[in-house]
């Protein structure tokens, strides 16, 4: 086996042997300074590179690796990796097997870097929020209705802009409150919204092993806002009723259904025939559709009956199936859409009635105008509570009253005062003729 010390000269004059052609020559490092192993290889083609040639004790064969080509490795640098190589398999460690360990790790990083990329995590875990039931409160086993799933994406859309392909176990607090922060601080729901949803994707991603540390143990959420108390007057309602009516099916009577009704907008948006009795007048919302999960009876006035009626477009309502669809298989969606449309609507009606104006109001807002209105009209409260379903998790005080009463009277009373009131304010008022006018 030809040896030498190995430099830049020697191994450029390396040439095939004339004997055998077709086979590898190599040459290895020896004389003062060697490193045993170490050595150079020309192959037929005329490759040349440097090799590691060892074998590991109780081995009974040499194993070669290939340390890199001549030119891309000096002679010198391709030693010092020798020597290194030399050191792992005095310490037992097989060369060889370290380096594809080391391939499999740098893969396994790379699959963990693309699996743990926030925005992968998110979708994963969005994926499975939307689908599974709730599992626990009053709600537990229900699906999520539209409105907090479309809440949750907005809030993980945010989130994904934030943090992109950044690895989630990575994300620290500081980071996740400084995005979080963006939210401008009037949008204080907005910020408490994204909050949630973020500490629920991190505790799945921690349940999934995705991340070890949740940096939202150490996080607060952010303040809750301000109660608002914005009702709509009885001349603005006005304006709502009539810009309502220049709105087709489904959100033109849906709008004026939840200001008859005073029900959540999610309970009237699905609503489905099969939960109103025609010849009883009422509509019974079912637990599983409420907030506090106990079904919730719903006298109905003349006025929403008529709605009903006309929604029906014959004698007989249809005993089943969605009242508010453009598919007939799901809830009408879009809700704030439709609502910037009823605004730019009640800004037309406005302006015919002599206003300017309409000042900004959520949909929210149509059931705090019921609330207020009957309590203008007389309604005892513990009846405004009953129609509005406020019914706490405790079943104490005045929610073990409703549990004794269900005050069905009371409500159909406040609820048709109130639709008389509201009709009252929409109907045409008579014009007095002259005659009538000089006879007063």
């Amino acid at each position: 086996m030809a040896s030498a010390r190995l430099t830049k000269t020697v191994v450029e004059a390396v040439e095939t042997r004339p004997d055998k052609p077709k086979s590898d020559v190599y040459l290895w490092d020896g004389g003062k300074g060697s490193v045993s192993g170490f050595g150079f290889k020309l192959t037929p083609a005329g490759g040349r590179s440097f090799v590691f040639q060892y074998r590991l004790r109780g081995a009974k064969a040499d194993r070669r690796y290939k340390i890199g080509k001549f030119g891309d490795w000096t002679v010198e640098t391709a030693r010092e990796r020798a020597k290194e190589l030399r050191r792992m398999v005095d310490a037992g460690t097989d060369p060889l097997d370290h380096d594809k360990a080391q391939v499999k790790l740098a893969e396994r990083a790379k699959r963990d870097a693309v699996d743990r990329a926030f925005g992968v995590v998110a979708d994963r875990w969005l994926e499975e929020y939307k689908t599974e039931r709730r599992q626990k409160g009053a709600r537990k086993g229900r699906v999520r209705s539209d409105s907090t799933i479309q809440m949750v994406e907005t809030a993980t859309s945010f989130l994904k802009k934030q943090f992109g392909g950044q690895r989630i176990d990575e994300i620290e607090d500081i980071e996740i409150n400084s995005a979080i922060g963006k939210i401008p601080a009037a949008q204080a729901a907005t910020r408490r919204n994204t909050f949630a949803s973020a500490r629920i994707l991190w505790g799945w991603a921690q349940r999934e092993r995705l991340l070890a540390d949740n940096p939202f143990d150490r996080l607060e959420a952010p303040a809750a806002p301000q109660s608002r108390e914005r009702i709509l007057a009885d001349d603005e309602m006005v304006v709502f009723w009539r810009a309502s009516r220049k709105m087709p099916y489904p959100f033109g009577p849906a709008f004026r259904l939840l200001a008859l009704t005073g029900q959540r907008r999610d309970e009237v948006m699905e609503m489905e025939w099969s939960e109103l009795d025609k010849s009883a007048r009422t509509w019974t919302i079912p637990g599983s559709r409420t907030k506090n999960g106990l079904p919730h009876l719903v006298p109905l006035s003349d006025a929403a009956m008529d709605e009903f009626t006309a929604l029906a477009s014959k004698c007989a309502w249809p005993a089943k199936g969605l009242i508010f669809t453009t598919t007939g298989k799901t809830a009408v969606s879009g809700h704030s859409g439709a609502k910037r449309r009823l605004d730019a609507a009640m800004l037309v009606a406005g302006k015919e009635m002599g206003r300017e104006s309409v000042a900004a109001w959520r949909i929210h807002d149509l059931r705090r105008t019921v609330a207020t209105g009957f309590q203008k009209l007389g309604v005892r409260f513990e009846v405004t509570e009953a129609v509005m379903n406020h019914v706490s998790g405790s079943r104490g005080g005045i929610a073990g009253i409703y549990q004794r009463h269900g005050w069905a009277d009371e409500k159909r009373a406040a609820l048709t005062a109130w639709a008389d009131h509201l009709t009252g304010l929409t109907r045409p008022k008579p014009v007095k003729d002259e005659a009538t006018q000089q006879a007063g």
